[in-house]
């Protein structure tokens, strides 16, 4: 079997710290090349990785012999990048979030169905065996009957520039790190999961969201509360109440690929450790996407949970933006009224 090609859009840290040591675990891959901006970011990567250079990203996409690209750009370049891919017959594998919009989404998905391609969101935390086995735990009804879900995921403000703080670039918490908390609220309340209310914070120099909270429902009246932020103190924490018990994972989104998670269980008073063994996710994640190459049902799988993803994440937007449209209008009145 010939190996898959597959080209870097980017030369962002993730691409060299997380993707290319994943990908080399990957035996029916081939890293083949990476295009930049910029010429000498480029040659430094190539240098460093090997691969070839590409002088842009029109070049590396134009190439016959690439099948795939990875896509590690800011957000906000994401669509024109993933439909350019996608119309030169390209596979894309792309970073979180998928697009800036539902309806950015929405066209990305269409394409890939018309040119029969996978398209996949790389959200790896749902490749690590402690999601199953979460999943498992609450579906057997380990911890009793679900009474909530919290969620949270946050961390300090990076230093120096940092496009999650430009919103040209697509940048705002709930695009980062709490798109993580709407996929895994999502996945453990099911495919029916609205947004009943929702706070964003805006940081009034960047002009973009620095932290906020939401309340996700399910038909069952089963809540999830997740909190995210990018100016706050670091935080990556689950917690399952039960009708007798709980689970708690302390990383359950940053597992690195060498740490052994300990999920802390409690049934029925009686608390315990269930240690899950190490796992790297983001190889998990390229084993997904590969699935999808050839496989229409994984592929048509993956569209739609590309969609589900895109939608409650705007739908979270929208609330937070019209509650915030509301409370100014209601300040105004208030002054106007004294």
């Amino acid at each position: 079997m010939a190996k898959i090609k597959i080209g870097i859009l980017g030369t962002s840290e993730i691409a060299f710290r997380r993707f290319l040591p994943a990908l080399k675990k990957a035996e029916n891959w081939e890293y083949a090349g990476v295009a930049s901006r910029e010429l000498a970011k480029t040659e430094k990567f190539v240098h460093e990785f090997g691969g070839k250079g590409y002088g842009s990203y029109e070049e590396l996409l134009a190439d016959g012999e690439i099948d795939a690209v990875y896509l590690p750009l800011p957000p906000a370049l994401h669509f024109e990048w993933a439909r350019k891919a996608l119309e030169n017959g390209k596979h894309v594998f792309l970073e979180k979030p998928s697009t800036i919009s539902y309806e950015q989404t929405q066209e990305l998905v269409r394409l890939a169905k018309q040119k029969n391609l996978a398209l996949r969101e790389n959200y790896m935390f749902t490749e690590h065996p402690q999601l199953r086995a979460i999943q498992a735990m609450i579906a057997e009804e380990k911890i009793g009957e679900l009474r909530l879900i919290r969620i949270a995921f946050g961390f300090p403000r990076r230093a120096g520039k940092d496009f999650r703080y430009e919103k040209a670039l697509g940048g705002g918490a709930l695009l980062d790190c709490g798109g993580y908390t709407v996929k895994l609220a999502s996945i453990l309340l099911g495919e029916d999961t609205k947004c009943q209310y929702v706070s964003l914070n805006q940081d009034t120099l960047s002009d973009v969201d620095l932290y906020g909270s939401a309340v996700l429902e399910n038909s069952k009246r089963q809540v999830a509360q997740i909190s995210f932020g990018m100016d706050n103190v670091y935080k990556c924490e689950l917690e399952v109440w039960g009708q007798t018990g709980s689970i708690k994972s302390p990383r359950v989104f940053t597992a690195g690929s060498e740490l052994e998670v300990a999920l802390e269980i409690e049934e029925k008073g009686e608390k315990k450790s269930l240690r899950i063994p190490a796992a790297d996710q983001f190889y998990g994640s390229i084993l997904r996407f590969e699935g999808c190459l050839a496989n229409n049902q994984r592929r048509e799988r993956e569209y739609q949970e590309l969609l589900r993803q895109a939608e409650l994440v705007e739908a979270v937007w929208l609330q937070g933006q019209e509650r915030e449209e509301n409370e100014n209008e209601n300040n105004r009145t208030g002054i106007s009224g004294c």
